[in-house]
């Protein structure tokens, strides 16, 4: 990303396209939350852009606006939603399959506004997602076509809806692992892969790709690699397109990154984090097969070592035993449950424990997140930011991070980064919280 402030912030003037790959629990309760909340029908409640506010200057000033009104956003009546699904249910019969929602309540008084959200056939390859099967997939099987046809499908999307500006984000399933290989190391050996239909381009990767070569911002939901790779990183950094990843950062890692920060703040000790996850979705259905997991156990488990340290704090998190497991319980459905047992200790080594149950609901969490990235990544598009969005690793469990650098994932200081770039942007001060010009005598 560019180190040099922006002089200028294009308006947000006209419609954006939000396009989203995948039209299932979470697009769909993303689709309904933003047209209740245009309609003065619903409170996006865990929308930084829309409720977030922003300290500016000292404390004594008293300048807290709103986020929105801070930087210029797309306003929520701008937004037009497109997407691809492998399944051909339009958005209210997503909705209403997905069970987040509550019908009489929130769908049937938006019930048009959702029907009118029809899935565009889906670039889908079931050796990617094992679980999941439907019947609205692409023709084309190669991947050098299904590349164009979503290139096509976004070209159509754009002159139907005459959409001003695009973005798109991953929403989709969890697919298989994959490690960079050579086939990702640069565009040249990437272009190659996709004719040759290498094994290693999943077909994220072409919904990546065939976004930065439209210009549109990529942001990636899931812990694929996806865009998280040299060659895409490079074309993004290249022709200045915003891209940000990867995985909502949404229930238990949440939590992990609000108390492992604690412990490494207080110098406590930590010998085991114990986590189990029971949900009944369509994403932990997925997660069922054993390679779909790995790359969420990869996303999941990074976060504690990132944050202890333990190279540098061996005594303290040298030796921590750090398990993770994910359980598809169909009763569940969107609901999510997850419990942590962690065993830490204190002064001279004395054991303790902490035990947390976090009975949440997936979608709901996940929702005024993927909000949030669509309206600052089509900010930082028009405040000429390309490339890696490292400032809103806030909202991601492994954010991505330019080369030789490691993650932040504590979420208060990803906070901090969040709203001090928002500040760069926009010309005014840093906070750093120091504090000393208030007692010390000038």
């Amino acid at each position: 990303m560019t180190a040099n402030r922006p002089t200028a912030i294009a308006p947000a003037d006209g419609k954006l396209g939000v396009l989203c790959v995948g039209l299932g629990a979470v697009t769909s309760t993303l689709i309904a939350g933003v047209e209740l909340a245009r309609r003065g029908m619903g409170e996006p409640i865990g929308s930084l852009t829309q409720l977030g506010t922003i300290r500016l200057g000292a404390r004594t000033e008293n300048r807290v606006p709103f986020v929105r009104d801070f930087v210029p956003l797309a306003h929520l009546d701008d937004l037009v939603f497109g997407a691809w699904d492998v399944f051909p249910d339009d958005a209210y019969a997503s909705a209403s399959q997905a069970g987040v929602l509550d019908s009489g309540r929130h769908l049937e008084s938006i019930g048009d506004s959702l029907r009118a959200v029809r899935p565009m056939a889906a670039a889908f390859d079931p050796v990617y997602v094992k679980r999941l099967d439907g019947p609205n997939v692409k023709a084309h099987t190669h991947k050098r076509a299904m590349l164009e046809d979503i290139r096509a499908d976004i070209e159509s999307f754009r002159s139907e809806h005459l959409v001003d500006r695009l973005v798109m984000i991953w929403c989709a399933s969890t697919e298989i692992y994959i490690e960079p290989g050579p086939a990702h190391a640069d565009v040249d050996s990437f272009e190659k892969a996709i004719d040759a239909d290498d094994p290693q381009i999943a077909p994220s990767m072409l919904y990546a790709y065939a976004a930065l070569q439209a210009g549109i911002p990529f942001a990636n939901g899931a812990p694929n690699l996806t865009v998280d790779v040299p060659a895409l990183r490079d074309y993004a950094t290249e022709y200045g397109v915003p891209i940000a990843g990867k995985d909502f950062k949404t229930g238990q890692t949440l939590i992990k990154t609000v108390i492992a920060p604690m412990l490494k703040a207080r110098m406590l000790g930590l010998s085991g984090w114990y986590s189990t996850n029971i949900l009944g979705n369509r994403d932990g259905e997925v997660l069922d097969d054993p390679e779909s997991f790995r790359t969420k156990e990869e996303s999941k488990l990074g976060v504690l070592e990132e944050v202890l340290d333990p190279d540098r704090f061996p005594e303290l998190y040298g030796d921590v035993y750090h398990k993770v497991r994910i359980n598809y319980y169909p009763p569940r459905g969107d609901n999510k449950e997850g419990w942590d047992n962690v065993d830490l200790f204190g002064w001279l080594g004395y054991p303790m424990q902490l035990k947390i149950d976090f009975m949440c609901r997936d979608s709901i969490l996940a929702a005024p997140l993927a909000l949030d990235l669509c309206l600052f990544l089509d900010l930082a598009q028009r405040a000429g930011l390309g490339g890696i969005q490292e400032w809103l690793s806030f909202y991601f469990k492994s954010p991505q991070v330019g080369p030789g650098l490691y993650p932040e994932h504590d979420l208060f200081i990803q906070q901090t980064k969040l709203k001090n770039t928002l500040r760069w942007m926009m010309g005014e001060e840093q906070i750093t919280h120091l504090g000393m010009d208030y007692y010390l005598e000038e």
